[in-house]
């Protein structure tokens, strides 16, 4: 039965040839007679609508992929608010976390530190290298905003491929979700009997740098055209590894870039409607970061982009920023600072140390605050009125994933600033009414951004991804709002329109790589815009149709 079903696949036409008549009758007759892949599909969204727990919606669907890839990715296309957020955050996170419980099959490639010295051998067992393209990498070690999971990260990956797919049309063949094993320091998964990873510690910093520099080799030797995307790497080592590889491999880390992108899209709106109600220049925003981990300071990086497009020399651009972590305000003068911190910590700041957000709030006086410390609730009441005493129209945006990370939720943002916040998460949050009115939140999601920067990269077969590759991304998305979107004071477009917005920034990616002479596909430099731009769309894998034939 599975062979047939297989068949059943292809075409009619192709079928015919493939099967005697007698056998083709055979596999067409064990479908119902009425059966209709209409119906089907309705069946199959009733049955994932019957799952209660969030976990069994992830299983269903995962199921689903592995049973019919073609019917999956049709619902997904047609159901992205309902199935992104079963996909990808929130609720791959709980995936991650019981992944070693709900294992069902083989979906992607684990590359363990036993395997070193023989990496490319590992990669070579991929089944589909000649047509790969995209390789989302995580080596577990700082899942969302929930530590380190392991080889249990591995859905991580699989979920980012099927955004890639179903926001961008990459085709589901070119993608290769990867987990590099690398033993965990979470002493739960060590004892877990079912656990699916190795069960070591995680190796030093040497054996690490080892094992990365010969995989990311491998990786160009195996998979020649493939663009490699990090993701979920610790801290430290997300920065270390975007340095040491993005001038030498087809490189990008999301949380660092992709992240940055999509929250400096957002707050270019975001600031344009501040300074709408408060008439203050763009120039004159300040912005207080809460949590300085890698997607922290990789947002705040992203977001000087924002003040040297008003004209601010970079020094002037980085004086407008502030961070803050566990201990308080970020100075130069603290001891130990880590170095990815030391990018932005104050020199101008002599007084005592200010470790409570209401006091840096006073000090700081920002138009702007955004979190990504993965504290849940840490903008309380009095942060966000203190916010709102300060601002006509306040910039909140609580970054952190998933949604019980967050650090605050969204009625509550509305209620204590009586509807005036500009609001963004990392989470998905519904509309809230407040005083007979509606507001709809927006969500800083990066399935705006890299989706649309991978699609780019790719087709203009572009050597690495440049900075002004990635602020192109965004200023694409910043431009994408619709009129009615504007009207309704959205900073970020629908997530319905997603392949027409990740067309426009692969436009605006494909440009930028071409202006920066890292574009290897010539022809694309010999189309007008609008040429181009309809090719970006022909591009895009789109599910196939295909009817159940009937003699």
């Amino acid at each position: 039965m599975g062979d047939f079903l297989c068949l059943m696949r292809l075409s009619l036409s192709k079928l015919t040839l493939a099967l005697p008549h007698r056998l083709l009758a055979m596999a067409i007759n064990r479908f119902p007679p009425h059966f209709t892949t209409a119906d089907h599909r309705d069946r199959c969204l009733e049955q994932l609508r019957s799952k209660c727990a969030p976990l069994e919606k992830y299983i269903y669907l995962n199921g689903l992929k592995g049973r019919d890839a073609n019917l999956f990715y049709d619902l997904l296309l047609g159901n992205m608010k309902e199935m992104v957020p079963i996909l990808y955050t929130p609720t791959v996170g709980e995936a991650c976390i019981n992944y070693s419980h709900i294992w069902r099959r083989p979906e992607g490639l684990y590359v363990s530190i036993e395997d070193k010295g023989r990496i490319r051998d590992v990669l070579s067992t991929w089944s589909n290298i000649p047509d790969s393209r995209i390789a989302v990498v995580t080596d577990g070690s700082r899942i969302l905003g929930l530590g380190d999971l392991g080889a249990n990260g591995l859905p991580i990956s699989i979920g980012k491929l099927d955004l890639y797919i179903a926001g961008a049309g990459i085709k589901p063949s070119s993608t290769v979700p990867i987990c590099l094993d690398l033993g965990t320091n979470t002493q739960r998964y060590l004892d877990d009997p079912l656990y699916i990873g190795i069960r070591n510690r995680r190796p030093g910093p040497e054996q690490m740098n080892e094992f990365m520099d010969e995989f990311m080799e491998a990786m160009k030797e195996v998979f020649p055209n493939l663009l490699v995307q990090f993701e979920d790497f610790s801290t430290d080592n997300a920065f270390k590894y975007l340095d040491r590889y993005r001038d030498k491999y087809r490189v990008f880390n999301d949380d660092i870039q992709g992240t940055g992108s999509v929250i400096l899209s957002g707050f270019i709106n975001a600031a344009n409607l501040s300074s709408a109600a408060s008439g203050k220049p763009l120039g004159d925003h300040r912005i207080l970061f809460f949590g300085a981990g890698s997607a922290g300071i990789g947002v705040a990086k992203q977001l000087l982009s924002f003040f040297t497009m008003q004209g601010l020399s970079p020094e002037e651009a980085r004086s407008r920023i502030w961070t803050v972590d566990s201990k308080g305000l970020i100075t130069a003068d603290r001891k130990g600072l880590q170095e990815h911190k030391k990018f932005f910590a104050r020199t101008d700041y002599e007084g005592h140390a200010l470790t409570h957000l209401v006091d840096i709030i006073n000090y700081v006086k920002p138009t702007a605050l955004l979190g990504l410390s993965t504290s849940k609730n840490a903008f309380t009441e009095e942060v966000v009125k203190a916010m709102a005493n300060i601002n006509e129209r306040p910039i909140i945006f609580p970054l952190s994933n998933p949604v019980h990370l967050s650090e605050v939720d969204y009625h509550n943002a509305i209620e204590w600033t009586d509807g005036k916040v500009i609001f963004a998460s990392g989470s998905p949050y519904f509309p809230v009414t407040h005083k007979d009115v509606t507001y709809e939140p927006g969500q800083g999601n990066n399935m705006y951004i890299f989706p649309g920067l991978g699609l780019g990269a790719i087709l203009s077969k572009a050597r690495h991804v440049s900075d002004a590759m990635v602020e192109q991304a965004s200023i694409a998305l910043a431009s994408s709002l619709t009129e009615e979107e504007k009207a309704a004071q959205l900073i970020y477009p629908r997530l319905t329109r997603i392949r027409d917005i990740s067309a426009q920034v692969a436009f605006a990616v494909i440009r930028q790589a071409q202006r920066e002479d890292l574009d290897m596909n010539g022809y694309l430099r010999t189309l007008p815009d609008d040429t181009l731009l309809a090719l970006v769309h022909d591009k895009m894998w789109q599910p196939p149709a295909v009817p159940i034939p009937r003699l």
